[in-house]
């Protein structure tokens, strides 16, 4: 009898052992392996265009989607698509001015679901939210955009008004 116990409480304590080592066992390596998560860049751009910018909520974050110019190097860029999310306390990115002289500093992430090209931007297909804003609003001193040159879809960055951090001053000869 004194046999039959002691095997039972094994049983049991190798049950409770397992039940506590399923649910407080190691955790997963992606949390260890910070490379492998989406990861925000420091960018520097001008901003080009206002592609759409949505009613400011009261109770919900808003955003504004621009097309702009992406510092590579000091003489080099490229064309890429802004989404800036804001809250309703929260100041948009299109009030610091649309000056193409501005160079806006931030963080963002790089989101390949939503790249469009500059057509798909300034059309608004079928379906699509941004239907009653078709039309580019460019900023003060921009080069205009040629639209046929530009046919393959534009980089999307995402970034919030948190991520924000300054805009500079910096006069420039635009080349879009």
């Amino acid at each position: 009898m004194k046999s039959s116990r002691i095997g039972v409480s094994v049983i049991i304590s190798l049950m409770l052992l397992v039940v506590v080592g399923t649910l407080c066992g190691p955790k997963s390596a992606e949390g260890e392996l910070r490379w492998q998560t989406p990861k925000k860049e420091e960018m520097r751009v001008r901003l080009v265009a206002l592609a759409w910018s949505h009613p400011r909520s009261s109770f919900f974050s808003s955003e504004e989607v621009f097309i702009a110019e992406k510092q590579l190097t000091h003489n080099e860029s490229r064309l890429v698509k802004v989404v800036y999310q804001f809250l309703p306390y929260q100041p948009r990115l299109s009030e610091n001015g649309l000056d193409y002289s501005t160079v806006h500093e931030f963080r963002a992430l790089r989101d390949p679901a939503c790249d469009e090209t500059l057509s798909q931007m300034n059309s608004g297909e079928a379906g699509d939210w941004r239907q009653p804003q078709p039309h580019l609003k460019y900023s003060t001193d921009a080069p205009a955009l040629n639209l046929q040159r530009h046919r393959s879809p534009l980089p999307c960055y995402v970034t919030t008004a948190e991520d924000y951090a300054r805009p500079v001053y910096e006069p420039s000869e635009g080349s879009y």
